[in-house]
């Protein structure tokens, strides 16, 4: 097991910060997100969804396992580092990550929708998820998300969530 504390601060508008706390690999120096929904910040969802559905090597099981993913270590020295080891080798990701990525997109874009659905944020669902994609694990991800938005959207520019994943890593690659 490798522990992830994830630390999302909220910014202006649907900016937040991201600090990812993790028990293996450099510390690493937090960066803003990417914005995405006002109750649901785009790198939550992908947390949500990746603990929910128990994928070990989507983006989070990856910084658990010790890569660095779009984060860069807070240390100079090894910044510098894990900037040449990006230079010098190609970075490619295993089979099993690689799949693990592809079904972390797949359930946030068929998950974010069901959820708006289910909360009258939304009409309806798109034309692109139908009642066959909703499959057991996606309601389990729209209860998590349920648990955590509206603490999101009540906190104040500045305010903090934090969210702790114990990643079962067996098989790290």
């Amino acid at each position: 097991m490798a522990t992830v504390r994830v630390v999302f601060t909220k910014g202006p508008g649907i900016g937040y910060e991201i600090a990812v706390h993790r028990d293996t690999g450099p510390e690493l120096a937090p960066r803003n997100g990417p914005g995405g929904h006002p109750y649901l910040p785009h790198d939550l969802v992908h947390l949500l969804v990746e603990r929910e559905a128990g994928i070990e090597l989507g983006v989070y099981g990856q910084l658990a396992a010790g890569d660095n993913g779009l984060f860069w270590p807070a240390d100079d020295a090894e910044r510098t580092r894990a900037g040449r080891r990006r230079r010098s080798k190609k970075h490619a990701m295993s089979p099993r990550a690689e799949a693990d990525m592809i079904r972390s997109e797949e359930l946030a874009r068929i998950a974010v929708p069901v959820w708006e659905a289910r909360r009258g944020l939304a009409d309806g669902l798109p034309a692109y998820v139908s009642e066959k994609d909703v499959e057991p694990v996606v309601g389990r991800i729209v209860n998590a998300f349920d648990d955590y938005a509206d603490r999101w959207h009540a906190l104040p520019v500045g305010g903090s969530l934090t969210v702790l994943w114990k990643v079962p890593l067996q098989n790290r690659r």
